[in-house]
């Protein structure tokens, strides 16, 4: 088994070189052929001179620049699609995810059984409030977008490189590995990891980017918010239908009243704002197809350094 660990990198000037010493030397131990990918995803500090001098240190790692920043999940891609051995493992690049624990992903990846499998900590190594978010948001994955894996899903994975011819054709600037990953295989698994707190800085995932990548994962890679605008304006319409039955029988048996402003206005705002959210929800899915068709890239590398050459 040989084995590629992308690390895309972002702020991360102080963590870099012990990250990669430690990773280097786990995969010595491991006697594998390995390489160690850093992805600079366009950070405006010095990870990338820290990247370069890496690359140049160590014959087993390689340094890619990426032009601008284009979120974690691209850069993932960028990494995973340089890889060159039998095995991937990802991992964030503030020591959260010791290196040392690589090893238990690649042994329960030995063997025909599983083809990804995810890191999952013994115990929570972020806030209550993002944990919450994140457990919400997976639950979400599985339940709407189909995706069983869901709840195991971690920074922290180990894949068989076949696994991303996949989603070769994957282009665009709205990128999620997992969702991508979850369209090649169904053997998927999980192992506990020993995690690690944050040593330098806050994370760069706030509530917002968590939100935001949520809202990505479920336009980009499903219809269930057209079919939520379909069910909504059903109800809405069914609604309207029943108002104007109550109407009819009152004017019937001589009940009619002159309608008040506050209810007209009511109905009013009730439809309108039924009728918004469904132009919304296509005015969403029309643009992500305009920004394809514009040729937006996932990606765009300015330079790499460091070889090829197995170690």
């Amino acid at each position: 088994m040989s084995v590629s660990v992308v690390i895309p990198c972002y702020r991360s000037a102080r963590t870099l070189d012990e990250l990669v010493t430690r990773s280097v030397a786990v995969l010595r131990s491991l006697a594998v052929p390995h390489e160690v990918i850093l992805v600079v995803d366009g950070s405006p500090d010095d990870t990338w001179s820290v990247a370069a001098a890496l690359a140049r240190r160590f014959p087993a790692v390689r340094a890619v620049h990426l032009s601008r920043n284009y979120g974690q999940h691209n850069a993932l891609v960028a990494g995973i699609r340089e890889a060159e051995h039998d095995v991937i493992v990802t991992m964030d690049d503030d020591l959260q995810h010791p290196p040392e624990q690589i090893p238990l992903l690649l042994a329960a990846l030995a063997g025909d059984r599983l083809d990804l499998v995810y890191g999952l900590p013994h115990e929570e190594e972020h806030g209550a409030v993002r944990s919450l978010v994140s457990r919400t948001v997976k639950a979400g994955m599985s339940g709407m977008l189909g995706i069983r894996s869901a709840r195991m899903i971690s920074a922290f994975r180990a894949f068989r490189t076949h696994l991303r011819h996949g989603f070769d054709r994957f282009a665009g600037p709205h990128a999620s590995v997992d969702v991508a990953l979850s369209w090649a295989t169904t053997r998927v698994g999980s192992v506990g990891v020993h995690m690690d707190r944050r040593r330098d800085g806050r994370s760069t995932y706030t509530l917002r980017m968590l939100v935001r990548h949520t809202a990505n994962m479920l336009f980009g890679y499903s219809t269930i918010p057209l079919r939520v605008a379909s069910y909504l304006g059903f109800m809405v319409g069914v609604f309207g239908l029943v108002m104007g039955a109550v109407v009819l029988w009152s004017f019937a048996v001589g009940n009619t009243t002159v309608v008040g402003f506050t209810s007209l206005a009511s109905m009013i705002t009730l439809f309108s704002s039924a009728q918004l959210m469904a132009v919304g929800l296509l005015g969403e899915y029309v643009g992500r197809i305009h920004a394809s068709g514009m040729g937006r890239p996932t990606y765009v590398i300015r330079e790499r350094i460091g070889s090829s050459v197995s170690v």
